[in-house]
């Protein structure tokens, strides 16, 4: 009786050794492929009315208000991939000059450095183009 306790709590033990080795090896390994998230984003904003542009750059998970709409990026990272990472963010957009109380945001989706088009920002005033990501 003895014995087969052994033989399983022995089982046990080696289940759980193969589940930590494996664990601490793959979280090294990949750690390097990972994105990084970053503290600051700089975006692009182009008033379609006077045809200014501005650069601002807003801290991650702070609202920042710019003339009529509130900005806030919950995310931002750059990833490492060859020459050319892609930075993504995603951002949500309120316009504060609206009187529609059920739509909350006119954007609230991930938005693309390289190509703005995948997911575009739609307003009859402004375009919003996302520059970069940094610390």
């Amino acid at each position: 009786m003895q014995l087969k306790k052994n033989i399983i709590l022995g089982k046990i033990n080696i289940i759980i050794f193969t589940i930590l080795f494996v664990n601490s090896t793959s979280s090294n390994t990949f750690s390097e492929n990972r994105d990084i998230e970053e503290i600051f984003a700089e975006i692009n904003i182009l008033d379609k009315v006077s045809s200014k542009s501005s650069n601002i750059k807003i801290e991650i998970g702070k609202e920042t208000i710019f003339q009529n709409l509130e900005i806030n990026i919950l995310k931002c990272h750059n990833s490492k991939f060859d020459d050319d990472p892609e930075v993504t963010a995603y951002m949500q957009v309120k316009d504060l000059t609206s009187k529609n109380k059920n739509q909350v945001f006119i954007f609230n989706d991930w938005t693309f450095a390289s190509s703005p088009s995948i997911r575009p920002f739609d307003h009859p005033v402004y375009d919003i183009w996302l520059k970069k990501c940094f610390s």
